[in-house]
């Protein structure tokens, strides 16, 4: 097996442990979007006593984007605006992929999430 092939494998094995936590813990499987909406719940670190407008899930995912971007130094948390909400900066250019590149790399990032968080311990 490459080291291609066991990177890929090993990634495959932890994405897997992601999912079945978050499946586990919400009863429903979750796809990419649905991990990055939680993530930016997390980091918004409140629950509205309303549901989610269909603008604000979506900020939500980008909040949960950049939060896990920026362990590559793409984005930086620049503050918090009026309402609480973490408001990012992109500090260099996410290279060009393909969207399978994009979903591994997100995958990657979201894996270190988990991992640097405590929130799976992957050993």
């Amino acid at each position: 097996m490459s080291i291609k092939d066991n990177l890929q494998s090993e990634l495959k094995e932890k994405w897997g442990k992601v999912v079945n936590f978050v499946e586990e813990n919400f009863e429903k499987k979750p796809d990419l979007n649905a991990i990055l909406f939680l993530i930016g719940i997390r980091e918004l670190g409140q629950l509205s006593e309303k549901a989610f407008t269909k603008e604000e899930k979506t900020r939500l995912m980008h909040i949960g984007n950049c939060r896990v971007l920026s362990y590559s130094g793409y984005y930086q948390q620049k503050g918090i605006n009026m309402k609480g909400w973490p408001v990012w900066e992109s500090k260099m250019p996410i290279p060009n992929l393909t969207l399978f590149e994009q979903e591994n790399l997100l995958r990657q990032h979201i894996i270190e999430y988990f991992d640097r968080e405590g929130i799976i311990d992957f050993q």
